[in-house]
């Protein structure tokens, strides 16, 4: 090719670019110069309550969304992406989502918002995933959501939705997964087109849940890659192109970026650059898997100042976390895992950490990103300012019964969805006040969890260890190293007598000479109506007696040897909702006085491994301390 040649292909590969950029920029204006995704994006945040402040750099005179929290951006600056979950956001969603019509993802699950689901949504012709399960949405499905032939994922589950189900579900050829259960849905219910559904929960069709017509297959989690494409990143693309949205004139706009990209093409040629970036050079690179961030050890180890004995938030079981501070000023938790360059290889560790990354709740410690290296694992965490439930339960102010109330059931919603709605199921395997962080609102996150599977990497099946921690340990985990769902709900029993208590498991059994039948000492108590013994002397008396009983109840269901007659977790959080708590109690104690007590041991026997701090005990297990 001539050099002739050449240059006439550049000057056209030029002018179509011009003819592009010029085409994006005029269809996002209005006639005022007012960008359409900005005015959409604001309606939604107006309708919104926000008190954690998610929103707060969502500026109503910004030219540019891209560089919002929440909101991801294509490479063409178009807003393809809405992520807010478990941010406790209330109010409505406003119908402006409709004006968004680039949208591929909404991920709004695990909030309060209240009214009805907007029809407008039907408008997203290019969605493919729509989460706004675990809300208070109510009215209708709107008959519009039909008209979204590429969905793919839709989950409305555990809203207060009602009446029939649209009959234009049925035209949704594409969607992959579909969740309406948990709601007050009637029939008719019209032939969904995937078979991995799920309309259970709706007392008007499904009454016993167990029906077949009711689900399909197994329900699988909304992948949250909201960031696999090039977003939030606006000094990479040229400034020229916000300078035009600012003046909000096409004209200026096109004279601008036939400057700039002249001038870009002139450096090219006579730098003879190529345009792309070199890929072999991943010294600094910053990879993102999801919402998911992959940290250089550097940058970790700089943040922490060399992991200084000083930064130490805490020891556990799993390794120390350190207190570290990133570039840009964020803080965060930075979790060194024991044995890191045996905790499997490269592959099995970036694969189970984004498994783990994929359960997000807002009762859940969400993790951040992850750096590993052939000697280390690392994991980075957001920094929780007032620490754990443990170190909480022994600082000043005391938590006062309300917030010991509201951490119980925050803990216990927590431990539900890891059990109930992740996609594989997590079992924590350590509950325990130290494993509960609170934010800066004092609510409950649970952290820890998915750890002990990253550490038993031999085999994916079968424990290799017992992890937990002495007194939480569920027996049956104790005596045959397997684990299950029942083994959190046992350990969580002993969390709720740490709050009531306000003392670790093993010292409040102790405090009473009641090593070896703590549970014992709980029950009887309990029956002589001595309750008061309990409670955290701290209190000074300021709590509520019926509240207590109830509380003690729940921890006595959760502790039962037997794990068949612990209650699961969404049967727990219900109790602790103030639903069904008598009749579990009343059938427990049934069952209680028609046991064949000669042919069994004695509590006592059968419980007194669980507070036994012998070394042998010790040395049989990995104890995770508090943070």
């Amino acid at each position: 090719m001539t050099a002739m040649a050449m240059r006439r292909r550049e000057v056209g590969l030029y002018f179509v670019a011009c003819l592009w950029l010029l085409t994006t920029v005029n269809g996002l204006l209005t006639p005022k110069g007012v960008n359409y995704e900005v005015q959409a994006l604001m309606g939604i945040k107006a309708s919104l309550d926000d008190p954690h402040g998610v929103l707060e750099n969502w500026d109503g005179d910004a030219v540019d969304p891209c560089s919002w929290t929440m909101v991801t951006c294509s490479s063409e600056s178009l807003v393809i992406g809405l992520g807010t979950p478990s941010q406790n956001l209330s109010g409505t969603l406003s119908p402006t989502i409709g004006n968004l019509t680039n949208l591929q993802t909404v991920l709004l699950q695990s909030n309060n918002i209240t009214g009805p689901i907007p029809a407008e949504i039907g408008k997203l012709s290019k969605l493919h995933t729509l989460d706004l399960s675990d809300n208070f949405f109510t009215g209708k499905i709107p008959s519009s959501l039909g008209h979204l032939r590429n969905l793919e994922y839709m989950r409305l589950n555990n809203n207060s939705l009602s009446g029939e189900f649209p009959m234009s579900l049925a035209n949704m050829t594409q969607l992959v997964l579909l969740d309406l259960s948990f709601n007050n849905l009637s029939g008719p219910v019209p032939r969904f087109p995937t078979k991995t559904f799920s309309i259970s929960g709706n007392p008007l069709i499904c009454p016993t849940g167990s029906e077949p017509e009711c689900y399909g297959t197994t329900l699988m989690p909304i992948s949250m890659n909201l960031n696999n494409t090039p977003t939030a990143q606006p000094a990479d693309r040229p400034k020229s192109h916000q300078i035009a949205l600012a003046f909000g004139s096409s004209v200026g706009s096109v004279s601008l970026i036939i400057l700039v990209f002249g001038l870009f093409l002139w450096w090219r040629q006579r730098n003879n650059q190529p345009t792309f970036f070199d890929v072999k050079d991943r010294q600094h690179e910053e990879v993102s898997l999801g919402n998911l961030r992959k940290f250089q050890f550097r940058e970790l180890q700089i943040s922490t100042n060399n992991f200084s004995n000083k930064n130490i938030l805490g020891k556990g079981g799993f390794g120390n976390v350190y207190k570290g501070i990133l570039h840009d000023g964020t803080v965060v938790a930075v979790k060194r895992l024991k044995d890191g360059s045996a905790s499997g290889g490269e592959i099995q560790f970036q694969t189970e950490v984004e498994m783990i990354s994929l359960a997000v709740h807002r009762n859940l410690l969400r993790l951040y990103g992850f750096c590993m290296t052939p000697t280390e694992r690392l994991l980075v965490y957001p920094y929780m300012s007032n620490g754990s439930v443990a170190s909480r339960l022994k600082g000043k102010p005391v938590l006062d019964w309300g917030t010991r109330k509201r951490i119980a059931l925050g803990a216990a919603r927590g431990l539900l969805y890891l059990h109930e709605q992740c996609d594989p199921k997590i079992i924590h395997r350590d509950v325990k006040a130290a494993n509960i962080l609170l934010d800066d609102y004092c609510e409950a996150v649970v952290g820890d969890f998915g750890l002990a599977k990253l550490l038993d990497h031999q085999d994916s099946h079968v424990t290799t260890a017992v992890r937990g921690t002495v007194g939480h340990i569920a027996p049956e985990y104790l005596s045959t190293g397997q684990s299950s769902d029942k083994t959190d709900v046992f350990g969580f029993g002993i969390l709720l007598l740490e709050l009531i208590t306000g003392q670790r498991a093993l010292e409040f059994g102790k405090a009473a000479n009641q090593k070896g039948a703590m549970l014992d000492w709980v029950k009887k108590i309990h029956q002589e109506k001595k309750l008061e013994m309990l409670v955290d002397k701290d209190l000074k008396g300021n709590y509520d007696r019926i509240e207590l009983e109830e509380m003690v109840q729940v921890a006595l269901l959760c502790t039962q040897y037997l794990p068949s007659q612990r209650p699961k977790m969404y049967e727990v959080v219900k109790m602790l909702e103030g639903d069904g708590l008598a009749e579990s109690w009343e059938a427990s104690q049934r069952a209680e006085a028609t046991k064949s007590k000669p042919h069994e041991f004695s509590s006592s026997d059968r419980y007194s491994d669980l507070t036994d701090d012998s070394s042998l005990l010790v040395q049989a297990m990995e104890l995770s301390g508090p943070r």
